[in-house]
């Protein structure tokens, strides 16, 4: 495959691409074109939970599509598949809610979830947290932090208030009996991996009962084991008004979902929203295959016994390389690392390709590691040891000091 040929086909380039060709995945590694072996760690933006090529998704992929892909009128009619999903989902979620929405994608739920808290609410106003990040249509990116996105399609959707991470004092100002609802991440996925406190979270419920608005939490990023709980609702034992889930939700699948309490779900009347594929029964197959995997192999513990070692792992590095790496952060396998301001994140995540490791650049100048659930410890130190030569190459080669933050 000659990539500048395939470039050419792209009606919009709208992403900064690497020139690597991925021909095949198994488990936390893939494989170029060239038969180059490379240590996956970006789970493709945190989607393949299970790494690729997991046996519980290619079996039930199999036997799904030999079935039936997709219903007839799929909202109007009924799918054991879908059935399925709900029941598997129905242990796992947090308590209260019960009530569920099926999408293709967190955007789409995130979307979903802002539209109707106005309408069930009457109200206008949307509460989230500078530097989040919901999703890229129209709605989501008005109510997303960073000015970076949602400035390019100005005016954006009108009534929409943002609050400083953390900051307890400033919600007075900005929660009252006009907002329809608040959407946070309990971290902050592409704003850095940027978690919100335990006392700011309990402020924030309190105010959205204090003013009767709606809470969001978008789980898209943090669901399904990734920060070392089965959802990070979970280590706050909060219950929101509306959760959103995507990405390891169907393992790689494209997926997602909006559930809810059941007095908000009883104010939604027919024709308030809808979807071609509404849960279609190939990838709701998927996503109960995975839920129950991830449940019952207890994957959330693993995860918070690995995390530890990695964290210790990743602050080793920044010990070594202080003038590269400004901070570590991370929960359970949501990781990141904070270069210094003279370190240019495209330029590093180049150099980690080049010994053979695949990461996540993100806006910020924060490189984030998304590796599967299912990584073992020594796969780890692989990926660690191609970290601490990317950052040798960079220093040795002198190039960091005349870079900018991207």
């Amino acid at each position: 495959m000659n990539v500048q040929e395939v470039e050419d086909y792209y009606g919009l380039s709208v992403c900064r691409r690497q020139a690597l060709v991925v021909e095949r995945g198994l488990g936390v590694w893939v494989w170029d074109q060239d038969g180059r072996q490379i240590v996956d760690f970006t789970s493709g933006w945190g989607v393949t939970c299970l790494g690729h090529s997991h046996p519980v998704m290619v079996n039930t992929i199999a036997e799904q599509s030999a079935k039936v892909m997709q219903n007839p009128n799929s909202g109007f009619t009924y799918s054991p598949a879908r059935a399925a999903l709900m029941q598997e989902l129905a242990k796992v979620l947090p308590e209260g809610l019960s009530k569920m929405w099926f999408a293709n994608s967190g955007a789409e739920a995130n979307d979903a979830a802002l539209k109707l808290a106005r309408k069930v609410t009457g109200r206008q106003a949307i509460v989230s947290i500078g530097g989040a990040f919901h999703g890229r249509t129209l709605a989501t990116l008005s109510a997303s932090g960073g000015s970076d996105n949602a400035a390019r399609y100005l005016p954006r959707l009108p009534d929409h208030r943002f609050a400083e991470l953390n900051n307890i004092e400033e919600l007075e100002q900005l929660i009252d009996g006009s907002v329809a609802a608040v959407i946070v991440e309990l971290v902050q996925g592409e704003g850095g991996v940027r978690p919100l406190t335990s006392d700011y979270i309990n402020a924030l419920q309190e105010k959205c009962k204090q003013h009767g608005c709606l809470l969001i939490v978008d789980e898209v990023q943090t669901g399904f084991c990734r920060t070392g709980h089965f959802f990070a609702c979970d280590r706050f034992a909060l219950t929101p008004d509306m959760m959103t889930l995507g990405k390891g939700i169907a393992g790689g699948l494209p997926f997602a979902a909006l559930v809810m309490r059941p007095e908000i779900a009883a104010r939604v009347q027919l024709g308030d929203h809808g979807g071609t594929y509404c849960g279609n029964p190939l990838v709701s197959a998927v996503a109960a295959a995975v839920v129950k995997y991830l449940r019952e192999e207890q994957v959330s513990r693993r995860v918070a016994r690995l995390s530890e070692r990695a964290l210790a792992d990743l602050k080793r590095l920044k010990q070594q390389y202080p003038d590269l790496i400004q901070e570590v952060r991370g929960e359970g396998l949501l990781l990141a690392l904070q270069l210094a301001a003279s370190v240019d994140v495209w330029t590093f995540s180049e150099q980690c390709l080049d010994q053979g490791l695949l990461v996540t650049p993100t806006r910020n100048g924060v490189v984030r590691l998304i590796p599967s659930l299912l990584i073992t410890n020594d796969e780890w130190q692989q990926g660690v040891g191609l970290l601490e030569l990317a950052l040798g190459n960079l220093w040795a080669q002198g190039q960091w000091a005349s870079m900018r933050s991207a």
